[in-house]
């Protein structure tokens, strides 16, 4: 089993909702995103993704967010845009763009940091 990963950043302001603390005022990150792709096999060049195609299809996703206010980005104008639910739009949106590509990968894992300490990872069973 072969695993790649790749990160991608942006900055976004958000707040959560219902939430009794300080992040439920408005507040910022700069968030780094880690996607991680699995293989069984790779290709007759050697490889499971073009790292090229891995990046531009994170870029796509991520730049929905990039300098955003999180909370006027759907889904997030009905659930909150905490780490959690960051990870998970973020695995849906590259499911799309990677399982159905001609490359042997597959989205094994999205992890959203928003401080060098703080993270949330999502993966399907």
């Amino acid at each position: 089993m072969y695993e790649l990963m790749i990160e991608a950043t942006f900055a976004a302001a958000h707040q959560l909702r219902g939430y009794k603390g300080k992040c439920e005022q408005l507040h910022g990150h700069n968030f780094k995103v880690q996607i991680h792709v699995q293989a069984d096999s790779l290709n007759d060049t050697g490889i499971a993704i073009d790292f090229h195609d891995l990046k531009r299809y994170t870029r796509e996703v991520v730049d929905q967010l990039d300098h955003a206010f999180l909370n006027d980005v759907f889904p997030f104008t009905e659930i909150n845009p905490s780490s959690e639910n960051i990870a998970r739009w973020i695995f849906d949106s590259m499911k799309k763009k990677i399982d159905t590509d001609e490359d042997y990968a597959h989205l094994a894992a999205v992890t959203v940091w928003e401080s060098e300490t703080a993270s949330a990872t999502y993966y399907e069973d």
